[in-house]
């Protein structure tokens, strides 16, 4: 399964992830993110489509999801109104936290929409995003960066120090999101994209385990909550094709 690193899609603009418990802000957004499981490639399989030119078949996610211990992809779901999200299992210390874990099979029935998802590969010291990407009825809301956080907790929960990624290099909506979250470009990958052999840049994170950067990061996400709740009480977030 080749690379497409953060060939993250922004629409005119996009992403996203929800911010951990210990923001602080007690407003509920209406989004929570979840390991992904075999039970969610068709809705993963729908969401490629409709973000990528060229996307990841469900097969290619299932053999990730069976096969690479490097590997941990989440979806963002939106939440039923009366049912009730299951936990996530306890977080087990490092580096125990290192071992892979298998994804966890929610009933149908207690398995909200996924609207979007997210994925990167641990290695060693660093983690390298994969993807993201969320449903086209959905962007622009800020749920794209709810992703790019919960990769981003993932990577500090492994101890990982870099978190890396490729994106357009017409991609400027994504570049400025990147950036926002500590983001530089690093280097260029000349024709990296197969549909139009469009150049990548390569962009790395500062040192994501710093006290400075943690400092800073929870203040992005406490940020990024308070936006995506104040848009909800507002009744922003729908899916844009009910407006339609």
């Amino acid at each position: 399964m080749p690379l497409r690193m953060a060939a993250v899609w922004f629409g005119a603009t996009t992403m996203t992830r929800v911010p951990s418990a210990d923001t602080g802000d007690p407003r509920v957004i209406p989004f929570h993110l979840d390991r992904m499981n075999m039970n969610d490639l068709e809705e993963v399989a729908e969401i490629e489509r409709d973000a990528y030119s060229l996307p990841w078949p469900s097969s290619a996610y299932r053999r990730e999801l069976r096969e690479n211990k490097m590997a941990y992809y989440l979806v963002l779901r939106r939440r039923l109104p009366g049912v009730k999200v299951e936990e996530p299992p306890p977080r087990r210390p490092f580096p125990f936290s290192l071992l892979p874990q298998p994804p966890r099979s929610t009933p149908a029935a207690h398995r909200p929409a996924v609207v979007g998802h997210g994925g990167l590969w641990i290695m060693l010291d660093e983690a390298h995003i994969t993807t993201i990407a969320v449903r086209s009825a959905y962007r622009g809301q800020g749920l794209g960066e709810l992703v790019l956080c919960g990769l981003i907790d993932h990577a500090q929960e492994m101890h990982s120090k870099w978190v890396t990624l490729e994106v357009r290099v017409s991609n400027q909506v994504a570049q400025q999101l990147y950036r926002k979250y500590g983001f530089r470009q690093a280097g260029i990958r000349p024709r990296y994209y197969s549909d139009n052999r469009e150049d990548a840049y390569v962009m790395w994170t500062e040192d994501i385990q710093t006290a400075e950067y943690k400092k800073k990061y929870a203040e992005l996400k406490r940020a990024l909550q308070a936006k995506i709740a104040e848009r909800v009480s507002s009744s922003i977030i729908v899916p844009t094709t009910a407006l339609e």
